[in-house]
Order: C-alpha cells, then sequence, then structure tokens
C-alpha cells in the first residue's frame, strides 16, 4: 500500500493552487495586524473561569501539535471541490479573524517568569511565548483551524475526522492551559469553525472515497503524530544540550 500511495497523483491544479498561495500570503499578517494596534487600548476578555484554570506548562506539547494537526486534511483530501471549499474555509477563518483582530484588539496575561517554572516542559512553553506574542487573541485562530481541520477531515474519513475532533479539542486545551488564550477566545474561536463549516463545507457532494485512500487516512494521521513525537524528541535533545 505504502509504494501504491507514493505512486499516486495528487490534483494539485491551478483553482487549488490559488487558495493555498493565498493562504501561506496571509500568514504574515498576524504579525502585522499586532503592530497595527499598537498603542491601542487593549481589550482582556477574562472570565471568572479563565482564573479557575491552572497553568500547565506541559500541554506547551499539545498546542505546537497545531503546526502538524492542520496539514492532515491536505493529505488525505482528493476530491478538487473538497479542496477547493476547504481552503476557502481555511480563509473565511483567517479574514473572519483579522476583521476581529483589528477592530477588537486584545491581549494575554501571561504569568511571571517564575510561575513558569523550571525544566523541560517550562522551557518549551517559554518558546511558545517567544514564537507567539500575547496579541491577537479573540477569536482563537488555533483553534478555529483546528476544528475547520476536523470537520474536513471527516468528510473523507469519519473515523480520522473523530480522531482529529478529539485531537482539535486537546489543542483547545491546550490554549487554556499554558495561557495563551482566555475561554471566550476559545469559544469564539470554536463558533468561527462552525460557521465555515456551515458556509463552505455542508454543501459539499457527498466524497466517496477510494478503498486505497479510506485506508491510508488512518496511517497518515499516526504519521503525523509519529513526527509531532520526533519534534518533540528534537526539542528534548536540544533541551538537554543547552
Amino acid at each position: 500500500m505504502v509504494v501504491e500511495l507514493l505512486n499516486r497523483p495528487y490534483p494539485l491544479r491551478p483553482r487549488v493552487l490559488v487558495p493555498m498561495i493565498t493562504l501561506l500570503a496571509l500568514v504574515p499578517g498576524y504579525l502585522v495586524i499586532a503592530g497595527l494596534t499598537a498603542g491601542r487600548p487593549l481589550h482582556v476578555p477574562e472570565l471568572a473561569l479563565d482564573r479557575l484554570i491552572p497553568l500547565e506548562p506541559a500541554w506547551a506539547l499539545v498546542y505546537g501539535s497545531h503546526l502538524a494537526f492542520v496539514f492532515m486534511p491536505v493529505l488525505i483530501m482528493r476530491k478538487e471541490e473538497l479542496i477547493r471549499r476547504a481552503f476557502l474555509a481555511w480563509l473565511f477563518v483567517w479574514i473572519s479573524g483579522y476583521a476581529c483582530f483589528l477592530v477588537w484588539p486584545t491581549v494575554a496575561s501571561r504569568p511571571a517568569d517564575a510561575e513558569i517554572g523550571r525544566g523541560f516542559f517550562a522551557w518549551a512553553l517559554r518558546i511558545v511565548y517567544e514564537a507567539d506574542p500575547p496579541l491577537n487573541c479573540f477569536p482563537s485562530l488555533h483553534v478555529a483551524h483546528a476544528f475547520v481541520s476536523a470537520l474536513i477531515c471527516r468528510r473523507v474519513h469519519r473515523g480520522v475526522g473523530l480522531a482529529a475532533g478529539v485531537w482539535a479539542a486537546l489543542i483547545a486545551l491546550s490554549t487554556l492551559f499554558t495561557k495563551q488564550h482566555y475561554v471566550a477566545d476559545v469559544l469564539a474561536g470554536m463558533l468561527l469553525a462552525v460557521a465555515a463549516d456551515i458556509v463552505f463545507l455542508r454543501g459539499t457532494p457527498p466524497v466517496v472515497t477510494p478503498e486505497l485512500d479510506r485506508r491510508a487516512a488512518p496511517l497518515l494521521m499516526l504519521g503525523l503524530i509519529g513526527i509531532h513525537g520526533l519534534v518533540v524528541a528534537g526539542f528534548w535533545v536540544g533541551y538537554m544540550l543547552r
């Protein structure tokens, strides 16, 4: 089956490449917006529930898995119509999120360095903090993209979609336990994903997944999990050698 997978053609045509390139071009806008809102009043959408959620640095590893997770639909989608709608859904999430960031800029109140502690997990969390500024919180694009990816996977393989939904839920929890987001941010991100699903994905014609792709989908997900595990192992080695 591995040989068959390597030999199968992937339907990357101009109508698919254009949305992909557009998405990649939008990524730097996250930091641009943070600069544009500098000096403006920043909102803190904290609820009483947020103060009850403890800081757990170990969740930084789950938070970082978002980078591997978003590639899952790209690996298993085969029908051009679904691919096109999927990237439109992602585009909708980006643009809607950016609009919210500009209109209602927010900031996350991060814990003091002493509260983070020491050790590998604390070190990993500090890397997250350095890479991702505590701005552009509402809605959480981390959460929105994760759930959109899970909803896309569900239209190809129900089992993989269910597993992806669990993974997305863990990512959502990780944003809270790492103090990257507030509960309101997470809920808004989930609602944004549902809106993208209603507008772009639910009208997708039923996808008949070829047998080879149906059997390969779970293996591809396990492969992504394995890749994330290797990345974590690499960070562990870097931590030990520093």
